[in-house]
Protein backbone atom coordinates (compact mmCIF):
# COMPACT_ATOMS: atom_id res chain seq x y z
CA UNK A 1 0.00 0.00 0.00
CA UNK A 2 1.45 3.32 -0.99
CA UNK A 3 2.08 5.86 1.60
CA UNK A 4 0.27 9.60 1.57
CA UNK A 5 1.93 12.57 2.75
CA UNK A 6 -0.65 15.35 3.69
CA UNK A 7 -0.65 18.78 4.57
CA UNK A 8 -2.81 20.15 7.36
CA UNK A 9 -3.57 23.71 6.93
CA UNK A 10 -3.19 25.26 10.32
CA UNK A 11 -6.39 27.57 9.62
CA UNK A 12 -8.74 25.23 9.91
CA UNK A 13 -7.07 21.52 10.66
CA UNK A 14 -8.86 20.50 7.39
CA UNK A 15 -5.95 18.78 4.30
CA UNK A 16 -5.47 21.30 2.32
CA UNK A 17 -2.96 18.78 -0.08
CA UNK A 18 -1.86 15.13 0.05
CA UNK A 19 0.38 13.49 -2.62
CA UNK A 20 1.35 9.30 -2.70
CA UNK A 21 4.72 9.17 -1.18
CA UNK A 22 7.72 7.09 -3.46
CA UNK A 23 8.60 4.29 -3.05
CA UNK A 24 12.55 3.08 -2.81
CA UNK A 25 12.39 1.66 -5.77
CA UNK A 26 10.68 4.79 -7.49
CA UNK A 27 12.74 7.11 -5.75
CA UNK A 28 16.04 5.00 -6.73
CA UNK A 29 14.58 4.83 -10.38
CA UNK A 30 14.62 9.17 -9.92
CA UNK A 31 18.16 9.50 -8.72
CA UNK A 32 19.56 7.13 -11.28
CA UNK A 33 17.65 9.54 -13.75
CA UNK A 34 19.13 12.57 -12.29
CA UNK A 35 22.76 10.87 -12.15
CA UNK A 36 22.57 10.56 -16.02
CA UNK A 37 21.04 13.58 -16.98
CA UNK A 38 23.68 15.21 -14.83
CA UNK A 39 26.60 14.66 -17.75
CA UNK A 40 25.39 16.32 -20.47
CA UNK A 41 23.76 19.40 -17.72
CA UNK A 42 27.40 19.65 -16.50
CA UNK A 43 28.50 19.68 -20.18
CA UNK A 44 26.64 22.72 -21.54
CA UNK A 45 28.58 26.05 -21.04
CA UNK A 46 28.50 27.59 -17.83
CA UNK A 47 26.58 30.81 -19.54
CA UNK A 48 23.99 28.57 -20.92
CA UNK A 49 22.84 27.21 -17.22
CA UNK A 50 22.76 30.63 -15.54
CA UNK A 51 20.39 31.58 -18.44
CA UNK A 52 18.33 28.86 -17.55
CA UNK A 53 18.35 29.42 -13.58
CA UNK A 54 17.95 32.57 -14.07
CA UNK A 55 14.03 31.81 -16.89
CA UNK A 56 13.44 29.44 -14.16
CA UNK A 57 13.11 32.28 -11.39
CA UNK A 58 11.32 34.14 -13.95
CA UNK A 59 8.88 31.75 -14.46
CA UNK A 60 8.45 30.74 -10.55
CA UNK A 61 7.90 34.61 -10.39
CA UNK A 62 5.25 34.40 -12.22
CA UNK A 63 3.48 31.89 -10.34
CA UNK A 64 3.62 34.69 -7.42
CA UNK A 65 -0.03 35.15 -7.14
CA UNK A 66 -1.29 31.91 -6.84
CA UNK A 67 1.84 31.08 -4.10
CA UNK A 68 0.57 33.32 -2.05
CA UNK A 69 -2.55 32.34 -0.45
CA UNK A 70 -1.59 28.82 -1.12
CA UNK A 71 1.35 29.44 1.81
CA UNK A 72 -1.26 30.89 3.92
CA UNK A 73 -2.93 28.13 3.91
CA UNK A 74 -0.37 25.47 3.63
CA UNK A 75 1.19 27.46 6.99
CA UNK A 76 -0.81 30.25 8.12
CA UNK A 77 1.80 33.31 6.63
CA UNK A 78 -0.55 36.47 5.92
CA UNK A 79 -0.90 37.32 2.37
CA UNK A 80 -0.40 41.12 3.29
CA UNK A 81 3.36 40.15 3.30
CA UNK A 82 3.14 38.80 -0.03
CA UNK A 83 5.16 35.46 -0.21
CA UNK A 84 9.02 34.64 -0.56
CA UNK A 85 9.78 35.94 -4.59
CA UNK A 86 11.55 39.24 -3.34
CA UNK A 87 14.23 37.39 -1.68
CA UNK A 88 14.40 34.35 -3.70
CA UNK A 89 15.17 36.59 -6.79
CA UNK A 90 18.15 38.56 -4.56
CA UNK A 91 19.13 35.38 -3.64
CA UNK A 92 19.44 33.44 -6.90
CA UNK A 93 20.51 36.49 -9.02
CA UNK A 94 23.29 36.99 -7.05
CA UNK A 95 24.54 33.45 -7.22
CA UNK A 96 23.74 33.82 -11.13
CA UNK A 97 25.82 36.91 -11.27
CA UNK A 98 28.83 35.56 -9.41
CA UNK A 99 28.97 32.22 -11.41
CA UNK A 100 31.60 33.21 -13.63
CA UNK A 101 34.08 34.91 -10.99
CA UNK A 102 33.15 32.11 -8.15
CA UNK A 103 33.38 29.18 -10.23
CA UNK A 104 36.25 30.51 -12.50
CA UNK A 105 39.84 28.38 -12.23
CA UNK A 106 42.49 29.11 -9.73
CA UNK A 107 45.49 30.04 -11.56
CA UNK A 108 48.85 28.90 -9.87
CA UNK A 109 51.16 28.93 -12.86
CA UNK A 110 50.84 29.56 -16.53
CA UNK A 111 54.34 29.30 -18.32
CA UNK A 112 56.02 27.45 -20.78
CA UNK A 113 56.80 25.27 -18.21
CA UNK A 114 53.99 24.47 -16.20
CA UNK A 115 50.03 25.01 -16.01
CA UNK A 116 49.13 24.74 -12.48
CA UNK A 117 46.04 25.82 -11.76
CA UNK A 118 42.80 24.32 -9.48
CA UNK A 119 39.13 23.54 -11.05
CA UNK A 120 35.33 23.27 -9.22
CA UNK A 121 33.47 20.58 -10.33
CA UNK A 122 30.02 19.86 -9.45
CA UNK A 123 30.22 17.00 -6.75
CA UNK A 124 27.05 15.23 -9.52
CA UNK A 125 23.85 14.56 -7.83
CA UNK A 126 22.74 17.10 -5.04
CA UNK A 127 19.84 16.34 -2.44
CA UNK A 128 17.74 19.22 -1.23
CA UNK A 129 15.58 18.66 2.00
CA UNK A 130 13.91 22.01 2.38
CA UNK A 131 11.83 23.02 5.82
CA UNK A 132 8.06 24.71 5.76
CA UNK A 133 8.92 28.21 7.10
CA UNK A 134 10.44 29.79 4.29
CA UNK A 135 9.71 26.72 1.31
CA UNK A 136 10.74 28.97 -1.22
CA UNK A 137 14.21 31.03 0.35
CA UNK A 138 15.32 27.97 1.95
CA UNK A 139 15.44 25.78 -0.85
CA UNK A 140 16.81 28.25 -3.36
CA UNK A 141 19.34 29.06 -1.49
CA UNK A 142 21.11 26.01 -2.75
CA UNK A 143 19.07 24.56 -5.75
CA UNK A 144 19.82 27.78 -7.80
CA UNK A 145 23.94 27.63 -7.17
CA UNK A 146 23.93 23.66 -7.42
CA UNK A 147 22.15 23.46 -10.84
CA UNK A 148 24.39 27.02 -11.82
CA UNK A 149 27.65 24.32 -10.83
CA UNK A 150 26.57 21.68 -12.99
CA UNK A 151 24.85 19.70 -10.57
CA UNK A 152 21.35 17.58 -11.09
CA UNK A 153 19.68 18.62 -8.20
CA UNK A 154 16.69 16.33 -6.45
CA UNK A 155 14.32 18.10 -3.98
CA UNK A 156 12.50 16.67 -0.86
CA UNK A 157 10.13 19.56 0.82
CA UNK A 158 8.82 18.98 4.29
CA UNK A 159 5.00 17.88 4.35
CA UNK A 160 3.71 20.92 5.78
CA UNK A 161 4.27 22.94 2.61
CA UNK A 162 3.79 19.61 -0.17
CA UNK A 163 3.41 21.77 -2.85
CA UNK A 164 6.39 24.11 -2.69
CA UNK A 165 9.01 21.66 -4.72
CA UNK A 166 6.22 20.85 -7.12
CA UNK A 167 5.47 24.46 -7.82
CA UNK A 168 9.23 24.98 -8.35
CA UNK A 169 10.31 22.53 -10.35
CA UNK A 170 7.36 22.98 -12.59
CA UNK A 171 8.81 26.57 -12.91
CA UNK A 172 12.04 25.43 -14.16
CA UNK A 173 10.96 22.82 -16.18
CA UNK A 174 8.91 25.61 -18.33
CA UNK A 175 11.78 27.44 -18.28
CA UNK A 176 14.05 24.59 -20.11
CA UNK A 177 16.13 22.90 -17.23
CA UNK A 178 15.59 18.97 -18.19
CA UNK A 179 12.85 17.48 -16.17
CA UNK A 180 15.50 14.67 -15.39
CA UNK A 181 18.40 17.42 -13.64
CA UNK A 182 15.69 19.07 -10.90
CA UNK A 183 13.26 16.56 -9.52
CA UNK A 184 11.15 17.27 -6.94
CA UNK A 185 10.41 13.80 -4.90
CA UNK A 186 7.63 12.72 -2.31
CA UNK A 187 9.44 10.62 0.10
CA UNK A 188 8.65 10.28 3.70
CA UNK A 189 11.69 9.63 6.48
CA UNK A 190 12.46 6.18 6.17
CA UNK A 191 13.17 6.07 2.37
CA UNK A 192 15.05 9.44 2.90
CA UNK A 193 17.05 8.15 5.55
CA UNK A 194 17.69 4.71 3.37
CA UNK A 195 18.71 6.81 -0.31
CA UNK A 196 21.27 8.83 2.34
CA UNK A 197 22.90 6.12 3.67
CA UNK A 198 22.87 3.43 0.00
CA UNK A 199 25.02 6.53 -0.99
CA UNK A 200 22.16 7.60 -3.44
CA UNK A 201 23.61 11.47 -3.74
CA UNK A 202 26.98 12.73 -3.98
CA UNK A 203 25.84 16.45 -1.33
CA UNK A 204 23.09 16.62 1.22
CA UNK A 205 22.01 19.79 2.03
CA UNK A 206 19.16 19.75 4.98
CA UNK A 207 17.49 22.80 6.69
CA UNK A 208 15.53 22.09 9.86
CA UNK A 209 15.93 20.70 13.24
CA UNK A 210 18.63 19.71 15.72
CA UNK A 211 16.71 16.22 15.54
CA UNK A 212 16.50 15.99 11.96
CA UNK A 213 20.46 17.43 11.47
CA UNK A 214 21.23 14.01 13.65
CA UNK A 215 18.98 11.67 11.78
CA UNK A 216 20.67 12.86 8.54
CA UNK A 217 24.17 12.39 10.31
CA UNK A 218 23.85 9.03 11.31
CA UNK A 219 22.44 8.17 7.68
CA UNK A 220 25.53 9.21 5.92
CA UNK A 221 27.87 7.93 8.46
CA UNK A 222 30.22 5.66 6.78
CA UNK A 223 29.42 6.78 3.38
CA UNK A 224 31.68 9.75 3.16
CA UNK A 225 29.21 12.22 1.78
CA UNK A 226 28.86 15.51 2.64
CA UNK A 227 26.89 17.03 4.20
CA UNK A 228 25.43 20.58 4.77
CA UNK A 229 23.18 21.10 7.91
CA UNK A 230 21.10 24.33 8.97
CA UNK A 231 19.82 23.25 12.41
CA UNK A 232 18.05 25.24 15.26
CA UNK A 233 18.46 29.17 16.53
CA UNK A 234 18.34 30.38 19.34
CA UNK A 235 19.62 33.79 18.19
CA UNK A 236 20.08 37.24 20.53
CA UNK A 237 19.71 40.66 20.16
CA UNK A 238 21.50 43.43 22.18
CA UNK A 239 20.54 47.07 22.60
CA UNK A 240 23.62 49.36 23.96
CA UNK A 241 23.33 52.12 26.24
CA UNK A 242 24.10 54.69 23.26
CA UNK A 243 21.38 53.02 20.92
CA UNK A 244 17.69 54.52 20.40
CA UNK A 245 15.03 52.19 21.98
CA UNK A 246 12.61 52.85 20.42
CA UNK A 247 14.37 52.22 16.78
CA UNK A 248 15.84 49.26 18.15
CA UNK A 249 12.53 47.62 19.36
CA UNK A 250 11.16 48.48 15.69
CA UNK A 251 14.10 46.15 14.33
CA UNK A 252 13.61 43.90 17.24
CA UNK A 253 10.41 43.28 17.90
CA UNK A 254 9.78 42.75 13.61
CA UNK A 255 12.74 40.35 13.86
CA UNK A 256 10.83 38.38 16.72
CA UNK A 257 7.10 38.14 15.79
CA UNK A 258 7.18 38.45 11.76
CA UNK A 259 5.89 35.19 10.06
CA UNK A 260 4.56 34.23 13.55
CA UNK A 261 8.28 34.15 14.84
CA UNK A 262 9.01 30.83 12.49
CA UNK A 263 12.18 32.46 10.77
CA UNK A 264 15.01 30.22 10.88
CA UNK A 265 17.46 34.11 11.99
CA UNK A 266 14.44 35.34 14.09
CA UNK A 267 15.39 37.13 17.45
CA UNK A 268 14.43 34.68 19.63
CA UNK A 269 16.20 36.67 23.12
CA UNK A 270 16.59 40.61 23.58
CA UNK A 271 19.19 42.07 26.33
CA UNK A 272 19.43 45.58 26.62
CA UNK A 273 21.13 48.34 28.43
CA UNK A 274 19.42 49.09 31.81
CA UNK A 275 19.56 52.36 30.68
CA UNK A 276 17.46 51.79 27.51
CA UNK A 277 15.54 49.19 29.36
CA UNK A 278 12.08 50.65 30.30
CA UNK A 279 11.88 52.97 26.94
CA UNK A 280 12.70 49.62 24.95
CA UNK A 281 9.86 47.79 27.13
CA UNK A 282 7.51 50.32 26.61
CA UNK A 283 7.79 50.13 22.97
CA UNK A 284 7.78 46.63 22.46
CA UNK A 285 4.85 46.21 24.29
CA UNK A 286 3.17 48.94 22.26
CA UNK A 287 3.99 47.19 18.87
CA UNK A 288 2.28 44.03 19.75
CA UNK A 289 -0.26 45.04 21.36
CA UNK A 290 -1.00 46.29 18.01
CA UNK A 291 -0.78 43.30 15.71
CA UNK A 292 -3.94 41.28 14.44
CA UNK A 293 -3.83 38.00 14.86
CA UNK A 294 -6.74 36.77 12.18
CA UNK A 295 -7.31 34.58 9.47
CA UNK A 296 -4.21 34.49 7.17
CA UNK A 297 -6.27 35.34 3.80
CA UNK A 298 -7.67 38.49 5.47
CA UNK A 299 -5.31 41.33 4.30
CA UNK A 300 -5.74 43.23 7.36
CA UNK A 301 -4.27 39.86 9.70
CA UNK A 302 -0.76 40.83 10.78
CA UNK A 303 -0.16 36.88 12.07
CA UNK A 304 -2.23 33.99 11.10
CA UNK A 305 -2.03 30.63 13.02
CA UNK A 306 1.50 28.68 13.65
CA UNK A 307 2.15 26.27 10.89
CA UNK A 308 0.69 23.51 13.29
CA UNK A 309 -0.56 22.57 16.49
CA UNK A 310 2.02 20.55 18.07
CA UNK A 311 4.75 24.36 17.24
CA UNK A 312 2.73 25.59 19.25
CA UNK A 313 2.50 23.30 22.08
CA UNK A 314 5.92 23.52 22.29
CA UNK A 315 5.69 27.33 22.98
CA UNK A 316 3.13 27.55 25.15
CA UNK A 317 4.97 24.69 27.17
CA UNK A 318 8.02 27.27 27.62
CA UNK A 319 5.26 30.09 28.26
CA UNK A 320 4.52 28.16 30.92
CA UNK A 321 8.12 27.07 32.09
CA UNK A 322 8.97 31.00 32.19
CA UNK A 323 5.63 31.77 34.54
CA UNK A 324 6.17 29.27 36.66
CA UNK A 325 9.90 30.68 37.31
CA UNK A 326 8.47 34.39 38.26
CA UNK A 327 8.30 35.71 34.36
CA UNK A 328 5.98 38.39 33.73
CA UNK A 329 4.03 38.47 30.29
CA UNK A 330 3.34 42.11 29.30
CA UNK A 331 0.87 41.41 26.08
CA UNK A 332 -3.26 41.71 27.70
CA UNK A 333 -4.50 38.01 25.75
CA UNK A 334 -7.72 40.11 25.78
CA UNK A 335 -6.42 41.68 22.88
CA UNK A 336 -5.91 38.19 20.87
CA UNK A 337 -9.42 36.55 21.10
CA UNK A 338 -8.50 34.49 18.07
CA UNK A 339 -5.90 32.10 20.04
CA UNK A 340 -7.74 29.09 20.77
CA UNK A 341 -5.25 27.09 22.81
CA UNK A 342 -4.22 25.27 19.51
CA UNK A 343 -2.26 26.24 16.14
CA UNK A 344 -3.39 30.10 17.05
CA UNK A 345 -1.38 31.27 19.07
CA UNK A 346 -0.98 35.35 20.84
CA UNK A 347 2.56 36.97 20.74
CA UNK A 348 3.62 37.38 23.88
CA UNK A 349 6.64 39.48 25.69
CA UNK A 350 7.87 38.69 28.71
CA UNK A 351 10.32 40.24 31.34
CA UNK A 352 11.83 38.95 34.63
CA UNK A 353 13.40 36.13 32.61
CA UNK A 354 16.03 34.40 32.87
CA UNK A 355 18.54 31.69 31.44
CA UNK A 356 16.98 29.02 34.17
CA UNK A 357 13.58 29.63 31.87
CA UNK A 358 13.62 27.12 28.59
CA UNK A 359 12.21 30.52 27.01
CA UNK A 360 15.79 32.03 26.89
CA UNK A 361 17.61 28.67 26.27
CA UNK A 362 15.43 26.60 24.08
CA UNK A 363 14.67 27.37 20.33
CA UNK A 364 10.87 28.77 20.30
CA UNK A 365 10.30 29.04 16.81
CA UNK A 366 6.97 31.08 17.98
CA UNK A 367 5.48 34.41 18.54
CA UNK A 368 7.18 34.84 22.18
CA UNK A 369 10.18 37.00 23.38
CA UNK A 370 12.01 37.27 26.65
CA UNK A 371 13.71 40.64 27.12
CA UNK A 372 16.24 41.24 30.19
CA UNK A 373 18.40 44.31 30.98
CA UNK A 374 22.17 43.88 31.28
CA UNK A 375 24.64 46.29 33.24
CA UNK A 376 27.27 46.46 30.27
CA UNK A 377 28.90 44.79 26.75
CA UNK A 378 30.54 41.93 28.70
CA UNK A 379 27.27 40.72 30.07
CA UNK A 380 25.52 40.63 27.13
CA UNK A 381 28.20 38.76 25.43
CA UNK A 382 28.37 36.45 28.07
CA UNK A 383 24.91 35.73 28.07
CA UNK A 384 24.16 35.96 24.24
CA UNK A 385 27.36 33.06 24.35
CA UNK A 386 24.97 31.41 26.98
CA UNK A 387 23.55 28.79 24.17
CA UNK A 388 23.68 25.55 22.44
CA UNK A 389 23.22 27.81 19.08
CA UNK A 390 24.96 30.33 16.59
CA UNK A 391 22.92 31.30 13.56
CA UNK A 392 23.08 35.30 13.99
CA UNK A 393 23.53 38.03 16.66
CA UNK A 394 22.26 41.69 16.04
CA UNK A 395 23.64 44.85 17.85
CA UNK A 396 22.01 47.61 17.89
CA UNK A 397 24.22 50.57 18.91
CA UNK A 398 25.62 54.04 17.27
CA UNK A 399 29.48 52.82 17.38
CA UNK A 400 30.34 50.83 14.55
CA UNK A 401 33.93 49.80 15.49
CA UNK A 402 32.27 48.50 19.31
CA UNK A 403 29.62 46.33 17.48
CA UNK A 404 32.46 44.98 15.28
CA UNK A 405 34.77 44.45 18.73
CA UNK A 406 31.87 42.57 20.35
CA UNK A 407 30.64 40.32 17.18
CA UNK A 408 34.61 39.37 17.35
CA UNK A 409 33.61 38.02 20.69
CA UNK A 410 30.38 36.19 19.57
CA UNK A 411 29.59 32.45 18.50
CA UNK A 412 27.55 33.15 15.83
CA UNK A 413 27.53 32.90 12.30
CA UNK A 414 26.71 36.48 10.86
CA UNK A 415 26.83 39.19 13.77
CA UNK A 416 24.40 42.28 12.66
CA UNK A 417 24.63 45.84 13.27
CA UNK A 418 21.25 47.88 13.44
CA UNK A 419 19.38 45.09 11.81
CA UNK A 420 18.14 41.57 11.97
CA UNK A 421 16.48 38.73 10.34
CA UNK A 422 18.35 38.91 7.11
CA UNK A 423 20.38 36.87 4.70
CA UNK A 424 22.57 39.01 2.49
CA UNK A 425 23.42 36.81 -0.79
CA UNK A 426 26.99 38.36 -0.92
CA UNK A 427 27.84 36.91 2.75
CA UNK A 428 28.15 33.60 3.54
CA UNK A 429 25.18 31.87 5.44
CA UNK A 430 26.67 29.43 7.65
CA UNK A 431 26.72 28.78 12.15
CA UNK A 432 28.43 27.01 14.39
CA UNK A 433 27.45 24.65 17.52
CA UNK A 434 24.61 23.25 17.43
CA UNK A 435 23.11 25.66 14.65
CA UNK A 436 24.88 23.21 12.43
CA UNK A 437 27.83 23.13 9.68
CA UNK A 438 28.69 24.08 6.36
CA UNK A 439 28.36 27.51 4.18
CA UNK A 440 25.32 28.73 1.55
CA UNK A 441 25.29 31.87 -0.43
CA UNK A 442 28.47 34.00 -1.32
CA UNK A 443 31.22 32.64 -3.19
CA UNK A 444 31.97 30.09 -0.17
CA UNK A 445 28.68 28.63 -1.21
CA UNK A 446 29.82 27.58 -4.86
CA UNK A 447 32.92 26.00 -2.82
CA UNK A 448 30.66 24.30 -0.57
CA UNK A 449 28.30 22.39 -3.59
CA UNK A 450 31.69 21.98 -6.15
CA UNK A 451 34.87 19.15 -5.21
CA UNK A 452 38.12 21.17 -6.08
CA UNK A 453 40.18 19.25 -8.73
CA UNK A 454 44.00 20.32 -9.52
CA UNK A 455 45.90 20.16 -12.72
CA UNK A 456 49.64 20.16 -12.69
CA UNK A 457 50.58 20.23 -16.60
CA UNK A 458 54.13 19.88 -17.38
CA UNK A 459 54.79 21.04 -21.14
CA UNK A 460 58.93 20.46 -20.72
Amino acid sequence: MTATLQCISPIDGAVFAERPAASPDQASAAVARARVAQTAWAARPLAERVALVRAGIAALDAMSDEMVPELARMMGRPIRYGGEMGGVKERALHMADIAETALAPRIIESSPAFERRIARRPHGVVFVIAPWNYPYLTAINTVAPALIAGNAVILKHASQTLLAGERMVRAFAAAGIPEDVFQNLFLNHQTTEALIAARAFDFVNFTGSVGGGRAIERAAAGTFTPVGLELGGKDPGYVRADADPVAAADGLIDGAMFNSGQCCCGIERIYVHESRFDAFVERAVQIVSGYRLGDPLDPDATHGPMAHARFAAVVRAQQADAIARGARPLIDPELFPADDGGAWLAPQVYVDVDHTMTIMREESFGPVIGVMPVRDDDEAVALMNDSDFGLTAAIFTGDAEAAAAIGDRLETGTVFMNRCDYLDPALVWTGCKDTGRGAALSTLGYDALTRPKSYHLRKT
